[in-house]
């Protein structure tokens, strides 16, 4: 079974117990996600099964959407709504047009610092590890782009928000820095991811009601150029011989698939001097 399944998480779940919930219902020999969502978080996410936990790399390289709701007045130590409170402080004083304005201020290319509780790693231990202990470990902060943050919705002290960012986006930290510039405090209670990469809320699957058939074969996952390989060239590309660029119709300077005359895929390479490189190479696609 090589292919992805785009399910729709429910909340109070890690992504690894659906991932190893998806891999026992199905009788799939592997499984791993595209891009993890924190145990309140539902919505997307990407169950690569099979051979297809090798394009995992790729979609967690993707932009992601979101629905997020924040409440005001309240800061806690995890920056949404399962951590310890931290401060709270009055709200009263923001208004939509306020929450308009520090929106504005936190679109586009910025740098966020990671969260203490989060899986990034120091000296090979999670950060939310040093985080339990008590431990603030000084963290580097990391180039992110929001697209999209859009107010839909202000019943104080909740703020319904619309966002689109880069991969490697905290909503959390966005939250929290939002309340930070409204001079409140925030902290994230629900968030739904809508959308990661091509794969949409519309045609993700119930976990209490999986279909194999509407699995994604591996052909329909990633957005890079494609190249149909010859029959008489498939072994040499399956056993990682390199061809110059011409021989197999290979686009220059980019990274492209290689597809059998069936549409199966072969591998993903890329340009290095006019000779095509391996990055992931497929025994079944």
């Amino acid at each position: 079974m090589n292919g992805v399944l785009v399910l729709d998480k429910p909340p109070g779940m890690s992504s690894a117990a659906a991932v190893d919930h998806v891999k026992r219902a199905l009788g799939a020999s592997r499984a791993g996600h595209g891009g993890t969502l924190d145990p309140i978080a539902t919505g997307v996410l990407a169950i690569c099964l099979g051979e297809a936990t090798k394009l995992a790399p790729y979609l967690l390289a993707d932009d992601k959407a979101y629905e997020a709701l924040a409440v005001l007045g309240v800061a806690t130590d995890t920056l949404d709504r399962t951590g310890a409170v931290t401060e709270t402080r009055p709200y009263d004083h923001v208004t939509a047009d306020a929450i308009e304005r520090a929106l504005a201020g936190r679109r586009g290319e910025q740098d966020q610092v990671p969260p203490m509780y989060s899986a990034v790693k120091r000296g090979g231990v999670p950060l939310y590890k040093h985080a339990r202990r008590g431990i603030e470990i000084e963290r580097e902060p990391r180039r992110i782009r929001i697209d999209r943050l859009e107010l839909v919705r202000f019943e104080p002290p909740h703020v319904a928000l619309s966002i689109a960012c880069s991969k490697g986006t905290y909503v959390r930290s966005l939250v929290a820095d939002i309340g930070a510039d409204l001079g409140c405090g925030a902290n994230l209670a629900q968030l739904r991811r809508t959308q990661s990469g091509r794969f949409s809320i519309d045609t993700a699957q119930q976990l209490d009601a999986l279909d194999p058939t509407r699995i994604l074969a591996m052909a329909d996952v990633l957005e890079l150029p494609i190249v149909t390989i010859p029959e008489a060239l498939v072994t040499t590309i399956r056993n990682g011989i390199q061809h110059p660029l011409e021989r197999i119709g290979a686009p220059a300077g980019q990274q492209f698939q290689m597809f059998d005359e069936a549409r199966g895929l072969l591998a993903i390479g890329h340009d290095e001097g006019g000779h095509v490189v391996y990055d992931r190479v497929f025994t079944g696609g």
